[in-house]
């Protein structure tokens, strides 16, 4: 073990985890015992956790006591089939009725807003060191071991507090998503040592553009490892950052409602949480498909107390593989995600070859109410449209403020219209498609 990975093991991380009161490295520990559990250990892990939440649900929250269910916890499965779809609408409407504890007590935490609709949601302090844990776990499955370098993208350019103290201790080269501007992306590259193994983390579609810039640029670097969320990693995604950077690159799934989903270790599907998490796959009529058949994601939050969130549709369709289809040879014994289906995410190109992502936007909308929907749609490289649904305190400066964000991420001349509209249709899978690309690849 190198030097400074035990002292930051022995160390630094005991000592910060005192001082926050973030118990993260037993929650990562006890994560990883129960996820090495027997099959029928891990079930009943599971129904046990499904019926805690059910009970404290229907006992302390508003929106789930007003339901009138009897919860049997000797089968929680069917008291669960019982409770009605969380659409987002409800979500964003009955928010305080479904917190059982004071919202001052608690975390304030919104969803990206990668479909277009944001979401808030409130978690406990142990309820966000219990998903920091799990992003942990998935990263040490990617073969991260705490201390290696790190390459991260995401969408937080100033990074203070926790975030810079994690960036010093935990040996992190930050390059922001929001713009993805290629020169700056080309000095980070540059000034990364070649014969040190950097792990790189992020957004799959930031990682996607990262992977095009260092292969258009001649950067041969060789990563440890590769490792994305909050896109989905379509095949050329994984094709691409894999090549540019000449290691495995593994897919996590989750989304900032709370819901830690899934990440790959030793196979090519992703394991399925189900000590996190309780997920149904259920066709349009609200039916229970088989295993090995597309369905709407819908799904339970184990772990969810302060603000439970219980059989939520999420927004994606999946498939569940078979049990007759499972590998024989596999280190976990979770349940296997065969597919996730979600949408290619296009990038937004700019006359000079910057880049914008689902994220670039959607870390300016998620702190804009006024608007409660949007879609980004770009026909030529010179500018973009964006449709929008107005909500409550809107007023026009709102899009000038939106404007000025986007231009001046990109410094460079680009054009931005803006088109109010009173309907965003949904793609195949539900879910807004967020932008909107009639550009060719050449262009």
């Amino acid at each position: 073990m190198e030097v400074y990975t035990k002292i930051l093991k022995l160390i630094i991380l005991p000592i910060s985890e005192f001082i926050f009161g973030i118990p993260l490295t037993k929650e990562i520990s006890d994560l990883d015992k129960q996820t090495r559990l027997s099959e029928i250990e891990i079930e009943k892990l599971q129904k046990d956790k499904l019926a805690n939440v059910l009970n404290h649900s229907v006992k302390n929250s508003i929106y789930y006591r007003n339901l009138n269910i009897e919860i049997d916890v000797n089968n929680p499965i069917a008291s669960l089939k019982k409770f009605p779809i969380l659409t987002k609408s409800i979500l964003k409407t009955d928010t305080d009725l479904l917190l059982t504890q004071p919202k001052e007590k608690l975390l304030k935490n919104g969803s990206s807003g990668s479909t277009g609709e944001q979401t808030i949601i409130y978690w406990s302090k142990k309820e966000q060191t219990l998903n920091r844990a799990t992003q942990l776990l998935w990263w040490h499955w990617a073969g991260y071991t705490i201390g290696d370098k790190l390459i991260q993208t995401g969408i937080n350019p100033k990074r203070i507090g926790l975030k810079k103290y994690k960036d010093f201790f935990f040996r992190t080269k930050y390059i922001p998503s929001f713009s993805h501007n290629k020169d700056d992306i080309i000095k980070v590259l540059k000034s990364i040592n070649k014969n040190e193994n950097y792990v790189l983390a992020g957004y799959a579609s930031s990682l996607h553009v990262i992977a095009k810039i260092a292969e258009e640029n001649n950067l041969k670097i060789k990563c440890k490892s590769a490792i994305s969320w909050g896109d989905k990693l379509f095949d050329h995604y994984k094709k691409s950052i894999s090549e540019s950077f000449f290691c495995k690159t593994y897919e996590t799934y989750g989304s900032a409602e709370g819901f830690m989903i899934g990440g790959q270790k030793d196979l090519e599907y992703m394991y399925l949480m189900a000590t996190n998490v309780f997920i149904e796959i259920l066709d349009d009529e609200g039916n229970e498909v088989e295993d090995g058949n597309l369905g709407n994601v819908i799904i339970t939050n184990l772990n969810g107390y302060a603000m439970p969130l219980i059989r939520y549709k999420i927004g994606d369709l999946a498939i569940l593989l078979p049990k007759d289809s499972y590998p024989k040879k596999r280190e976990l014994n979770l349940p296997i995600i065969q597919k996730i289906i979600g949408r290619d995410t296009d990038i937004v190109k700019t006359p000079s070859g910057n880049f914008l992502v689902v994220h670039s936007f959607t870390g300016i909308f998620e702190h804009i109410p006024e608007i409660r929907q949007f879609c980004v749609i770009q026909k030529n490289l010179s500018g973009i449209e964006i449709e929008f649904i107005k909500d409550k305190g809107f007023n026009a400066n709102i899009l000038d403020e939106i404007m000025t964000k986007i231009q001046n991420s990109l410094n460079e001349p680009f054009e931005i219209k803006f088109k109010e509209v009173g309907e965003i249709k949904s793609t195949n899978s539900g879910k807004p498609q967020l932008i909107i690309s009639y550009l060719r690849d050449n262009q």
